[in-house]
């Protein structure tokens, strides 16, 4: 019964459009927008109450601007910001926000008692954050007996997986593993953002490695010359398929 109550109450409450403070009615009531005026980063309105028709004014003003310094981190350069926040703005670490057509990352609020969790604007003295639309990727290319560190920037959600061949300019290179600092991998799949370096080696060259006998297929696949198969299928142009002899020798029938 008492459900039945709560729902009923709930389909017969009314919706108010514009709902402000009448004046006259001295209620919250729906309202006519009769007139709308930009004043600074607010807002002026002429409005007519539908309950009594009464027509009163209404100001809308934004909270001031704090002006905080952020220390922008790019990859290797970092440099010095001055960000505008609504004074009664509330802020965390890992928060996202944009500046300069880019994207950034919360990671360091500080006050004047020292840093914080979470802190209103109006409080905040100096806030560092690191770019979050592009990614850098530790990496090191080895090519014989030499390797050579090197970053790739990539957009944020690209993944990397073990063992797959890669482009990087005009040359070409095989992921041998990825370190996501908790240890190697050398098949799984990871995001950018939880690698911590990358290994790259030169790819075979097909004429040398490529794999004559199906002995030396099995062991390429087990050395990962051939990317990851568990239980590698010879392709069907290699399988031999098998003769039956047309020259059998005829049994002769025994003579009574």
């Amino acid at each position: 019964m008492d459900d039945e109550f709560y729902e009923d109450d709930f389909e017969d409450e009314e919706v108010l459009e514009n709902a402000v403070l009448c004046p006259t009615c001295e209620d919250v009531t729906s309202h006519q927008i009769l007139r709308e005026k930009e004043v600074g980063r607010g807002k002026d309105y002429l409005l007519r109450c539908e309950q009594c028709s009464t027509v009163h004014e209404i100001q809308f003003r934004a909270p001031p601007l704090k002006r905080v310094p952020f220390m922008l981190t790019d990859g290797p350069n970092s440099y010095m910001a001055t960000v505008d926040l609504d004074s009664d703005e509330w802020l965390d670490i890992d928060d996202v926000f944009e500046h300069d057509d880019m994207t950034w990352r919360i990671t360091r609020l500080e006050s004047k008692n020292g840093p914080l969790e979470g802190i209103e604007a109006t409080n905040l003295v100096r806030a560092v954050a690191l770019r979050q639309d592009m990614l850098r990727v530790k990496i090191t290319k080895t090519r014989g007996e030499f390797s050579t560190p090197d970053t790739l920037i990539v957009e944020e959600g690209t993944v990397f997986k073990a063992g797959t061949i890669m482009e990087i300019g005009a040359q070409t290179w095989r992921i041998r593993a990825i370190h996501t600092g908790q240890g190697r991998t050398l098949r799984g799949t990871v995001d950018a953002s939880n690698i911590k370096r990358m290994y790259l080696h030169e790819p075979p060259r097909p004429e040398r490695f490529e794999p004559k006998t199906p002995r030396e297929r099995r062991q390429a696949w087990k050395e990962g010359r051939l990317g990851f198969n568990p239980n590698p299928i010879l392709p069907k142009e290699q399988i031999k398929k098998r003769v039956k002899p047309t020259n059998r020798r005829k049994r002769k029938k025994p003579r009574n």
